[in-house]
C-alpha cells in the first residue's frame, strides 16, 4: 500500500460536498478573431468525474479556461451555479508554470488558501498544519523547505495536486494532470482523483490516454473545437466518433470566419 492510499483510508470523512451543477450554452472562445470553442453546449452533473479528450487545437484547454473566468467567452456564456471563483480548484500544465522563482514547496501549497486568506493576512498554525497534511497526502512530507526548481517532473505535480488539495474547492479542473510523469506518481494522484469523486466533487480533466479515460473516468466529453460527443465513456470512444473527431480537425481552416455556422453532428447523447 502506497503513502498515498494509506493517508486516504486514515482520514477522517468529510462533510458532504454538493457542488452545483456546470451548464455551458453555445460558448465560442477566440483568441486573435479565431475560435479555439466553437458553439459548445454541454453540462456536468453535481459530482460527476469527466475527461476531456480531443485532437491537439481541440480547445480543451481553452474550455478549461473558460470555466474558471480566466478567458471571457466571445459569445455564449458559462453558468457556474454562483460559485466563487475561489470555490473552483484549478491545475495548469506545467509548461505554463515558471518554477525559477525562488518558492519553496511550502509557498507553493499556501497558494492554495490565497483566495480565503488575501495577501496581507498571516498564515496560522492550524492553516500551516493542514498544508503538512496536505503534502502528506500527495507523499511528499519533508520536502516542504525545498526549492520548487530542485524538484522532478513527477514531485513538482504532487505539490501542484497538494495546492488544490489546501482550496478544498467543490469543483476541481485539471489541465493534462498525468503529462510526461512517471506510473507511480500518476497512480498516486489518480488515487486522489477517485478519492474527490468519492466525496461528492465535480471534476473534470483534460487528458489524452485514451486507455486512462476508459478505466477511470465513467464520463467523457470528445471535442474538436465543436462538441463531437459527451455522454458515458464507453459510448463516446467508439471509433466513428474519434474518426469523427480527427476528420475535423484535419478540415480546421485558420484563415476562416472566427464564427461559422457549427457542423451538424449526429447521434445519441451528443450536443453541439
Amino acid at each position: 500500500m502506497s503513502t498515498v492510499d494509506s493517508v486516504i483510508q486514515t482520514r477522517s470523512d468529510a462533510s458532504a460536498v454538493k457542488p452545483p451543477a456546470i451548464a455551458v450554452e453555445d460558448l465560442t472562445v477566440s483568441y486573435r478573431q479565431h475560435p479555439a470553442v466553437h458553439h459548445v453546449s454541454c453540462r456536468f452533473e453535481p459530482g460527476s468525474l469527466t475527461a476531456v479528450i480531443g485532437p491537439n487545437g481541440a480547445g480543451k484547454s481553452s474550455l478549461l479556461d473558460a470555466l474558471t473566468g480566466r478567458v471571457p467567452p466571445s459569445t455564449g456564456r458559462v453558468c457556474t451555479g454562483g460559485l466563487q471563483r475561489g470555490a473552483l480548484a484549478y491545475l495548469p500544465q506545467q509548461s505554463g508554470i515558471d518554477r525559477s522563482f525562488p518558492l519553496s514547496v511550502l509557498d507553493v501549497v499556501m497558494l492554495g488558501i490565497w483566495p480565503r486568506i488575501g495577501w496581507f493576512r498571516g498564515i496560522t498554525a492550524a492553516q500551516r498544519q493542514a498544508a503538512l497534511h496536505a503534502l502528506t497526502l500527495v507523499g511528499l512530507i519533508g520536502f516542504e523547505d525545498r526549492l520548487i526548481s530542485e524538484l522532478s517532473v513527477g514531485q513538482f505535480q504532487r505539490v501542484l495536486f497538494a495546492r488544490v488539495l489546501m482550496q478544498d474547492a467543490p469543483v476541481i479542473l485539471l489541465d493534462e494532470p498525468f503529462n510526461a510523469i512517471d506510473t507511480r506518481t500518476t497512480a498516486d494522484l489518480m488515487r486522489l482523483v477517485q478519492h474527490w469523486h468519492t466525496e461528492g466533487r465535480t471534476v473534470i480533466a483534460v487528458l489524452h490516454d485514451l486507455a486512462e479515460v476508459r478505466e477511470h473516468f465513467p464520463l467523457t466529453l470528445l471535442l474538436a473545437r465543436e462538441c463531437v460527443a459527451h455522454g458515458p465513456t464507453s459510448e463516446v470512444l467508439v471509433p466513428k466518433h474519434l474518426m469523427r473527431a480527427q476528420q475535423m480537425a484535419e478540415q480546421w481552416d485558420e484563415h476562416a470566419d472566427w464564427c461559422a455556422v457549427p457542423l451538424a453532428i449526429t447521434g445519441s447523447r451528443e450536443s453541439s
